[in-house]
């Protein structure tokens, strides 16, 4: 009989993954809630250290900079969007995958009022306006590997999917950007609404005028 793994060394794993991720997450809570407080700039990583408790080589271990705690947590969206996609019942049009698992990841980010915050926090601040950018490829590619993990075409099909994921994604940046740019008269998510019947109809519109093209020859 094969030898069983010592139960000490499984458990001693488990505590240290969960030690680390407690530290991890201590770094990050301290971070946001100073980076709200001060503002981004003005908070420094010294400052991070001594409210999370732990030595900057801690924070370098998790963090290679600031910007990357910022990061982290626009990571949580991503991840939730991910997995409301995989929740969407197999036989669900692709169109309602898509809608459903973005409304659900939204009723997610605006259940804390913090995360508005720090939305607002990263469009008032230039260096984290800047790279704010980036999240959008990153977000773009999970949902295409999402939506792939559902499909069982093949390449035609994967590439459709790619594009779809662009433009979805897409109309997040812009949607975002037209919510942070003034006081709206209407919820997060009949926002959301308003922005994918506009999505949908403009790609109907597009394929409408592109089956009527005639390519120059």
């Amino acid at each position: 009989m094969a030898d069983m793994p010592d139960v000490d060394v499984v458990v001693k794993e488990g505590r240290r993954e969960r030690k680390r991720r407690q530290t991890r997450e201590r770094i990050e809570t301290a971070a946001l809630g100073l980076f709200l407080e001060r503002g981004f700039d003005s908070t420094t990583i010294e400052d991070i250290t001594e409210a999370a408790d732990v030595s900057k080589r801690s924070f370098f271990d998790y963090f290679p900079s600031k910007e990357d705690v910022v990061a982290a947590w626009q990571d949580s969206f991503s991840g939730e969007l991910i997995e409301a996609v995989a929740a969407q019942p197999k036989d669900a049009a692709i169109v309602d995958v898509i809608e459903a698992a973005v409304n659900a990841a939204l009723r997610v980010a605006i259940s804390d009022p913090k995360n508005l915050a720090i939305a607002a926090l990263i469009r008032d601040t230039p260096t984290l306006c800047a790279r704010d950018q980036l999240k959008y490829a990153k977000l773009e590619r999970k949902l295409a590997d999402a939506l792939h993990a559902r499909c069982r075409g093949g390449d035609e099909e994967r590439f459709r999917l790619n594009l779809l994921s662009a433009a979805v994604v897409s109309m997040l940046r812009i949607g975002g950007e037209r919510w942070g740019a003034g006081r709206q008269d209407m919820s997060l998510e009949e926002f959301a609404r308003s922005m994918f019947d506009e999505l949908w109809t403009a790609l109907a519109d597009l394929g409408t005028q592109a089956r009527q093209h005639v390519p120059a020859r």
